[in-house]
C-alpha cells in the first residue's frame, strides 16, 4: 500500500468515487475504531441491490464525512494500522457490511475469501512427499480454463505430478474462445478472480474477454504451469483400467495425430459453456450468406451495410446485437423470450480514480469491497428466488421478495421503453425473475432495440431459407448474415468425450441425458475421476464460479490426499451417498423459481430437471467442500 499524502480536499474528492457501503468497515478494521459502524449509516439488507446497497443521499454523505476524518487521522498518525481485529470485532465488521446479523457461521468462509492477511488459506496444507513420496500419482487435467488453471496450481503446491491437455492454442477456455463484439463478464472484476490472486488495479468494472484473457495468461505463468500445457491437444476419450487402476487418455492434436496419456486420476475442467448450440431448424444449412455462432465470431463476415439477424436474445446477444446495429444496414432481431434486465449503470465504465486511490492507500479497501460484492451477490440475494408455497403466483413472481424484485426490475424496463409502446409489451418477461438467467443493462438494450435500424421479430421461426428466415406468420425475412445468439450445449455434460468407468459402464449411457454428480465433481463407478463446473454447480444470481472452482479444487486435494495417507489405488463415490444427495438437490431446485417456472432456459436439460444450479447457500457449498468425508467413498 502506499502511503496517505494527499490534502484533506484531494481525499473528499477521492471519496465522492468510492463504494461507500464497505468503506466505514474497512476503516473500522485498519484503525481498530469500531466506533465508525454506525447504526445509522449500515445498508438495509432488503436493498442490497440497488446501487450504493441503497443508502440515502444524506446517509452517503454523512458516511464520507466520517470517512474522511478517519483517513486524515490515519494519515496523520502515519499510516500505522491498528494491530489485526479479533474474530469478535471481525464479527461485527462484516454484519455492518450486509447490514445484519448471525454471520456467526460465515466468518470462516469470510475470513477466507477476505484474504485480509495476504494468505491463501485454501492452498493444500500437506504435500506428497511428506504423507506418500514412495507412492506413484500423476493427474490428468482436462481444460486450460479459470478450473483448469487454478487446479493445475493446487496441485503443484502439493507437489503432485499432473499434465493439463487443453484442446486450444491458449489458455483462458470461454475467455480465448468468445471473442465476439462486446464480450465481456457480467460478474464485477473483484468477484470474477481467485481468491489468492486478487488484482486491484482492474481497469473496467466488468471486465471485457481481452482483459480477463490477459488475467488468466498472467496467471498462468505466475502459478508456474503454463509450461506443463500441452496446447492443441483435445481429449477424445478417457478409459479406466479396473486392473492397473490408471485412465488412458486418448487424444488428438492439430494436425490429427492421436496419442495416449496415462494417469491415476482425472480432473475434468472442461466448462459447461464450451459447446455452441445451434437451432435445429429446418433449412438453417441452406443458407447462402454468411453464419456462424457468437462464440465462432467470424471476423470476414460483411457486417457494414448488410442485412443482419440475430437469433437469440440472451446473454452474448444483449452484448454484440448493440456493438453490431450500427455498422449493420438492418438488424432483425428474433426474439423467443424477452431477459429480465438488471438495471448496472457502471457496466461499461471505467473503475473511477477516486476509487483507486483507495485501492492503493486505503488497506484492505479492496478485500471488504470485494466480500461486499461477494454478499450482495451471494447468499443475500438467495431468499429473492425462492419459492413461497403459500404466495400467489399468478402474476408471475414467487415470493413476496421475489414480487419486489420483479415490481424493481418491470419499473426500469418501463423507464427504458416508455417511449416505445410498442416494443414495451414484448421486452417485459412473464416468468419470475431468477428463473432465467438475469442479465445487466446500463440501457444500451433499449438505445438498440429503439434505433431506426433495428426491427424486434417476436413472432417463432419456421423455417431458414437460402435467402431469409421465414416465420410461423408466413413472412420470408430476406437477410444477407445469420448470427447465432443461441447459447451452448450446457446440459452435455463432458461431450463429445467418451469416458469409460469401471466394468466398461460408459458415462453417457449412465447419464442418459441426465448428468448427476457428488458435489458436482464425483461419479459412482467412475474411480479417481473429478469434475469441476459438474452438474449442480452453476449459480443464478448468488456468486462467481470460481468460488465454486475454489472450493471444488480444493475437495478433489482432499480427495487425493485420501489416496495417498491410505496408500490406496482408487477411490469413488458411494452411490447410496450420490443418490440421496441428488435427491435432496432436485427436491430443493423445485422450490426455486428456476426449477418452479415452465420458461425455456438452459438450465434444465431435455427431460425438463435442472442440471445446471445449486439451490442452496454459498456457505454450504464451502462446508461440503472443506474434505471429503472417507466414509462417503468405497476405496481400494
Amino acid at each position: 500500500m502506499q502511503p496517505v499524502t494527499a490534502s484533506n480536499e484531494e481525499i473528499r474528492a477521492h471519496l465522492a468515487e468510492a463504494e461507500v457501503p464497505p468503506l466505514l468497515p474497512t476503516l473500522a478494521y485498519v484503525t481498530g475504531d469500531l466506533s465508525l459502524l454506525r447504526g445509522d449509516l449500515r445498508p438495509d439488507p432488503n436493498l442490497m441491490a440497488l446501487p450504493q446497497g441503497g443508502l440515502s443521499a444524506t446517509q452517503l454523505a454523512t458516511a464520507r464525512d466520517v470517512a474522511l476524518d478517519a483517513i486524515v487521522r490515519f494519515r496523520d498518525g502515519g499510516c500505522l494500522a491498528a494491530p489485526r481485529a479479533g474474530k469478535v470485532e471481525l464479527l461485527r465488521i462484516a454484519e455492518h457490511v450486509v447490514g445484519g446479523s448471525g454471520m456467526d457461521e460465515y466468518l470462516p468462509l469470510l475470513e477466507e475469501e477476505l484474504a485480509l492477511r495476504g494468505d491463501d488459506r485454501r492452498a493444500p496444507q500437506w504435500r506428497k512427499d511428506d504423507i506418500a513420496p514412495d507412492v506413484e500419482l500423476r493427474v490428468a487435467i482436462i481444460g486450460a480454463g479459470m478450473s483448469g488453471l487454478l487446479t493445475a496450481h493446487r496441485l503443484a503446491q502439493a507437489g503432485i505430478d499432473f499434465v493439463v491437455l487443453e484442446k486450444n492454442a491458449d489458455v483462458g477456455g470461454t475467455w480465448y474462445e468468445n471473442r465476439y463484439p462486446g464480450c465481456r463478464v457480467d460478474n464485477p472484476n473483484h468477484n470474477y478472480s481467485y481468491s489468492f490472486a486478487q488484482r486491484h488495479d482492474w481497469p473496467l468494472h466488468f471486465s471485457t474477454q481481452d482483459v480477463l484473457l490477459d488475467y488468466f495468461r498472467t496467471c498462468a505463468h505466475e502459478f508456474g504451469v503454463h509450461d506443463r500445457i500441452r496446447f492443441d491437444t483435445e481429449v477424445c476419450s478417457a478409459t479406466w483400467d479396473d486392473a492397473r487402476a490408471t485412465w488412458t487418455l486418448v487424444t488428438r492434436d492439430a494436425d490429427g495425430t492421436e496419442g495416449t496419456v496415462v494417469a491415476h486420476a482425472v480432473v475434468s475442467a472442461v466448462g459447461q459453456l464450451n459447446r455452441p448450440s445451434l437451432p435445429d431448424l429446418p433449412g438453417r444449412e441452406t443458407f447462402a450468406g454468411a453464419a456462424f455462432h457468437s462464440a465462432e465470431w467470424d471476423d470476414d463476415a460483411p457486417l457494414d451495410g448488410a442485412r443482419v439477424a440475430v437469433i437469440g436474445t440472451g446473454a452474448s446477444s444483449v452484448q454484440f446485437t448493440p456493438e453490431i446495429a450500427p455498422r449493420a444496414g438492418h438488424v432483425l432481431l428474433f426474439q423467443r423470450t424477452p431477459p429480465w434486465m438488471g438495471p448496472t449503470a457502471d457496466y461499461h465504465d471505467p473503475v473511477p480514480d477516486g476509487q483507486k486511490w483507495l485501492y492503493a492507500h486505503v488497506p484492505t479497501y479492496s478485500e471488504w469491497n470485494r466480500f461486499w460484492m461477494f454478499w450482495r451477490m451471494g447468499d443475500g440475494a438467495l431468499p429473492g428466488v425462492r419459492v413461497d408455497p403459500a404466495w400467489d403466483t399468478a402474476n408471475g413472481s414467487v415470493s413476496a421478495v421475489n414480487d419486489l424484485m420483479r415490481t424493481m426490475l418491470s419499473s426500469y424496463l418501463e423507464q427504458q421503453f416508455h417511449d416505445r409502446p410498442d416494443l414495451l409489451p414484448h421486452v417485459i418477461p412473464t416468468y419470475p425473475p431468477g428463473a432465467k438467467r438475469l442479465l445487466r443493462d446500463n440501457g444500451v438494450w433499449a438505445r438498440t432495440l429503439k434505433r431506426d435500424n433495428v426491427t424486434l421479430v417476436t413472432e417463432p421461426i419456421r423455417e431458414i431459407t437460402p435467402s431469409g428466415i421465414v416465420t410461423t406468420d408466413g413472412v420470408e425475412h430476406a437477410v444477407d448474415v445469420i448470427v447465432y445468439g443461441t447459447g451452448f450445449q450446457a446440459s452435455h455434460f463432458l461431450s463429445p468425450m467418451q469416458v469409460t468407468g469401471r466394468g466398461g459402464v460408459d458415462l453417457h449411457e449412465q447419464w442418459a441425458g441426465d448428468a448427476r454428480a457428488y458435489l458436482g465433481i464425483t461419479i459412482p463407478g467412475f474411480p479417481n475421476f473429478f469434475c469441476l463446473y459438474g452438474p449442480n454447480t452453476n449459480i443464478v444470481i448468488n456468486g462467481s464460479i470460481i468460488y465454486f472452482s475454489e472450493c471444488g479444487a480444493r475437495y478433489i486435494l482432499g480427495c487425493l490426499e485420501l489416496l495417498l495417507r491410505g496408500r490406496h489405488a482408487a477411490l469413488e463415490i458411494r452411490k447410496d451417498v450420490h443418490d440421496e444427495f441428488n435427491e435432496r438437490v432436485d427436491a430443493e431446485n423445485r422450490w426455486m423459481a428456476w426449477g418452479w417456472s415452465d420458461v425455456n432456459s438452459w438450465y434444465k436439460n431435455e427431460h425438463g430437471r435442472v442440471t445446471q444450479n445449486w439451490p442452496f447457500s454459498l456457505l454450504e457449498y464451502w462446508q461440503r467442500t472443506l474434505a471429503p468425508e472417507p466414509d462417503d467413498y468405497v476405496v481400494g
